[in-house]
């Protein structure tokens, strides 16, 4: 059964895939994609700061919450931007960020959504597109802490360094390792 928020055309969708930076821009201009929170969750710390999740002191993740429209845009859709956004064969890391505030994890917001990301999983492992099993976490979500001010839509307010850091920091090219054709570069 579907969310009250998703019955009254607004679901929420939570992801984490590495740096807060490099899974923004794959959600940032679709149609039905009402906002996009970096932030962090999974972890066992109310309120971290920043600094916090990133010294990997809170069991936090990174992560984007995905605010959209079911009727413009499907859960499944964002399934699977996420999965060609990210290496889902490495755990704890994702390219040149490692840690476990970097993992890659579906964090659920209700019954259908678990369903759909553990099918979307299945799938993806039984099709033998990938060279190894996934670790991705499929996990209920729990609170999601906002990152402060100066992380928000990094990419698209600096541009030149957000370019730089996702070239040197060898994303699209593990994209291109796990994914070939299919990868998400931008």
């Amino acid at each position: 059964m579907p969310s009250a928020n998703a019955r009254s055309g607004i679901a929420v969708a939570t992801f984490a895939g590495g740096c807060l930076w490099c899974l923004q821009p794959a959600y940032d201009r679709l149609e039905g994609v009402l906002s996009i929170t970096p932030g962090y969750t999974g972890g066992t710390k109310s309120d971290p700061t920043d600094e916090e999740v990133l010294d990997g002191d809170t069991g936090h993740a990174e992560a984007i919450e995905v605010v959209f429209d079911p009727g413009k845009i499907t859960y499944e859709k964002l399934l699977d931007i996420y999965w060609h956004n990210i290496d889902p064969l490495t755990a704890n890391a994702q390219f040149c960020d490692h840690g476990t505030q970097y993992r890659t994890a579906i964090f659920y917001h209700d019954d259908m959504q678990r369903k759909l990301a553990k099918s979307a999983k299945a799938k993806l492992e039984a099709s033998g597109v990938l060279s190894g099993p996934i670790v991705t976490q499929i996990a209920k979500a729990g609170a999601f802490y906002p990152a402060k001010d100066y992380r928000p839509e990094f990419f698209d307010r600096n541009s030149e360094q957000y370019a730089f850091y996702r070239s040197g920091c060898g994303r699209d090219v593990r994209l291109r390792q796990v994914w070939g054709a299919a990868a998400a570069i931008d």
